[in-house]
């Protein structure tokens, strides 16, 4: 078994990525040490997964304010690099009220100094302390999110024990990557199949390839390294799987959740949710808190993000390529948090 690795770190003044977009072909790691660095690797993928990307973000942040640019500059760049991972935007609101509140004389909201100040000594080390703060932030959000995600695979874990109490082997199905490589560590959707491994319970997954990307691939790759059983499967096999009693549970992340339940994640999901109702297997979506909007009232009102034609390869045809779907609260069995499994429809129990 191999232990996972790090999705991202410091490195001095800088931030180290592991480069999923060069994964699972070969290991790679990106250093990012400016603002612009930040953005490209959010918008390109080169981390994905909604906490990932909102961790990422908030280290953005603290690399824009070492460049000297205005908060209101970053923050912008920042939150229009992927319209529906709501974590990202979580992630820059806290990191601007964290910064606002510490914000030194003579600097204005947008992080520019007064017209005409000079920049004295004490204004400058007082900047010099919103940088630090700015970096402790994103260390605090990064901290946060493993260990949500550790809650998340024990709380999780309750949920497949009863199943394991009754067969041989829990067969788990997911959609997409949401593993450690999705997040700080311990990944969301995977992160009761972990929990279950290390408490010896055998289980198996079916892993859907997840097209156009292919982030099915990540999810084999993870679970390979871990040494627990699975199997891949074109996305269109699910349902028949299904049909045939071969699926326990289904478990997949969730890159948003509005308030009443309805959750976006990586397009197919809803696909799965449906077969799973018809079939009476029991649909359930791991992630945080952070990753619940309470200010979106339900998924009509989820940005879906709309992705490039050339993710499909060199067609000469029009192409649609949402890159999420929305999965209606009535099909979720249950969100697990860091604060456990609640009804799709109750998520005010764990608002903050």
């Amino acid at each position: 078994m191999d232990p996972p690795l790090q999705t991202i770190r410091e490195d001095g003044a800088a931030v180290v990525i592991l480069d999923q977009t060069r994964l699972p072909r070969e290991t790679a790691f990106v250093r990012l040490g400016t603002l612009a660095d930040a953005a490209r690797a959010i918008r390109v993928m080169q981390v994905r997964g909604a906490p990932l990307i909102g961790a990422t973000a908030a280290y953005g942040v603290a690399l824009g304010l070492q460049e000297g640019l205005p908060l209101a500059r970053i923050i912008a760049t920042l939150a229009a690099t992927r319209p529906t991972a709501v974590n990202l935007r979580w992630a820059l609101e806290r990191m601007r009220s964290a910064l606002e509140k510490c914000r030194p004389a003579g600097v204005q909201p947008n992080g520019l100094r007064e017209e005409g100040l000079p920049a004295g000594a004490g204004a400058l080390s007082a900047l010099a302390g919103r940088q630090d703060l700015a970096w402790d932030e994103a260390r605090a959000i990064a901290r946060e999110d493993a260990e949500a995600n550790a809650a998340i695979g024990r709380h999780g874990l309750e949920i497949l024990k009863p199943v394991a109490a009754m067969k041989d082997r829990v067969e788990v199905m997911t959609h997409c990557n949401a593993g450690w490589l999705a997040t700080v560590a311990h990944g969301t959707a995977l992160a009761p199949i972990y929990a279950a491994h290390a408490a010896g319970l055998a289980v198996h997954v079916w892993v859907s390839e997840t097209r156009p990307r292919n982030q099915g691939q990540l999810t084999a790759w993870e679970l390979a390294r871990a040494g627990i059983a699975h199997t891949f499967i074109a996305d269109n096999a699910a349902g028949l799987l299904m049909m045939q009693g071969q699926v326990d549970c289904v478990i997949v992340g969730a890159d948003r959740i509005a308030a009443n339940g309805d959750t976006a994640n990586k397009i197919g999901t809803y696909l799965k949710a449906l077969a799973a109702r018809a079939h009476g297997v029991p649909f359930y979506v791991a992630a945080p808190v952070s990753t619940i909007d309470f200010t979106c009232p339900d998924g009509m009102h989820i940005p879906i993000e709309e992705r490039s034609a050339a993710e499909f390869g060199a067609l000469h045809t029009p192409v649609a390529n949402p890159a999420f779907d929305v999965t209606p609260a009535v099909l979720i069995a249950g969100i697990v948090t860091e604060h456990g499994s609640v009804p799709a429809d109750q998520l005010a129990r764990v608002k903050p």
